[in-house]
């Protein structure tokens, strides 16, 4: 079963797969509540993300840069959901994360108001 090395060489082993936010729960509870992804072998995944053989991992906060590229990726998915909730005939076109925040365009057949901005 899975032997997880932390970023510092300690080493945890399980007796089963095991989800990136158990590891971060098992190794305290306040970095479970930080915890927002996890680096498994160099790549990112969600904390659901169920590690199932011997891994490399960090735990992702909004500390870290990922960290904040994910609440950002995540804020516009969030923006762009509510959008279609209020005006579902409006089309998501693009919207990348950028340097400082993010951003969607929005295909519609008139400009966004302020009150619209307000209702979002």
């Amino acid at each position: 079963m899975p032997t997880i090395t932390l970023p510092d060489g300690s080493q945890r082993h399980y007796d089963r797969p095991v989800s990136i936010q158990a590891v971060a729960a098992d190794i305290g509870d306040g970095l479970a509540k930080a915890a927002l992804a996890g680096k498994v072998n160099g790549q990112l995944r969600d904390t659901s993300y169920v590690i199932e053989d011997d891994a490399d991992l960090s735990i992702v906060t909004g500390r870290d840069p990922e960290g904040l590229e994910v609440i950002r990726h995540s804020t516009a998915h969030l923006m762009a959901q509510a959008v279609k909730s209020l005006f579902p005939t409006a089309q998501v076109t693009i919207g990348p994360v950028v340097e400082n925040g993010f951003y969607y365009d929005f295909a519609f057949e008139r400009p966004f108001t302020p009150q619209d901005l307000e209702a979002l």
